[in-house]
C-alpha cells in the first residue's frame, strides 16, 4: 500500500473514532441527571414509555434486555410513578409483534390491560419519540429501557420537543453487553445523521389520546 493511501486509511479511521466519541459525549451530557435506577428517586410522570425489543434471542433463549424492561415497567407502575404504559415497538410482520407480546407480559405481572396503550409503529427509537408527541399527544414521558438506550431516547426526545426522563432497566453484562455497546456506538452516530437529514418516522397516522 502506498504511503498516501495508508495515511488516508489512518485518517479515516481516526475521524470515525473521534466522531463516535463526540456523539457519545453529546448524548451522555444531554441525559446527565435525567436517568434513574432507583424507583424512589424518580419523579412521577403520567405515562411510562417502554421501548420494545424481541422476547427471545436468535438462539431461542430468553432475551435479558426484554425481561429486565418488563420488570422495570412493573416496578415503576406498582410504585405509583406512572399511571399508564405506552408500549412502542416493531410490528413489522404477522409473526413479529413486540407491543402485543410486551402487553401480554405486563398484564401477567399485574398491570391492568386498560392502563396499557400500544404503538405498533415504533420501528426505531426516533419513531417512538416523535410518535409519543405527535400521535399520543404527550409533552413529557418516562422512558423505560437500559441506561444506554434511555440516554439516546432522551436526546432524541429533546430534539423533537418532548421532555423525557429515563428509568433504567437492569443492565446486561458479558458478551451480550459488549455486542450491545458496539451497536449502541453506531446507533448514536446514526442519531446525528438522522437529525442532519431530518429523517421522519416511517408512519404517523391518526392521533390516539391516552385517557
Amino acid at each position: 500500500m502506498k504511503r498516501k493511501h495508508l495515511y488516508f486509511v489512518l485518517y479515516a479511521i481516526a475521524t470515525f473514532l473521534i466522531s463516535i466519541r463526540l456523539c457519545d459525549y453529546a448524548i451522555e451530557n444531554a441525559a446527565k441527571g435525567k436517568t434513574f435506577s432507583n424507583v424512589n428517586d424518580i419523579k412521577k410522570n403520567r405515562v411510562g414509555l417502554v421501548l420494545g425489543t424481541s422476547k427471545k434471542l436468535t438462539t431461542g433463549q430468553p432475551n435479558p434486555y426484554y425481561t429486565n424492561r418488563i420488570n422495570a415497567t412493573v416496578e415503576l407502575f406498582k410504585a405509583g410513578k406512572i399511571d399508564y404504559v405506552l408500549v412502542s415497538g416493531d410490528n413489522g410482520t404477522e409473526y413479529y409483534n413486540e407491543p402485543s407480546t410486551i402487553k401480554k407480559n405486563l398484564v401477567e405481572n399485574g398491570i391492568p390491560e386498560e392502563k396499557i396503550f400500544l404503538d405498533f409503529a415504533g420501528f426505531r427509537t426516533l419513531d417512538s419519540m416523535v410518535r409519543a408527541r405527535e400521535i399520543f399527544g404527550l409533552d413529557s414521558v418516562t422512558v423505560i429501557s437500559q441506561k444506554f438506550h434511555n440516554e439516546r431516547a432522551i436526546y432524541l426526545a429533546k430534539k423533537k420537543g418532548l421532555t423525557a426522563i429515563g428509568y433504567d432497566a437492569k443492565a446486561v453484562g458479558g458478551s451480550k453487553g459488549i455486542k450491545m455497546k458496539v451497536r449502541e456506538s453506531l446507533a448514536r452516530v446514526k442519531v446525528f445523521i438522522d437529525l442532519l437529514f431530518n429523517t421522519q418516522p416511517k408512519f404517523l397516522g391518526e392521533k390516539i389520546e391516552i385517557i
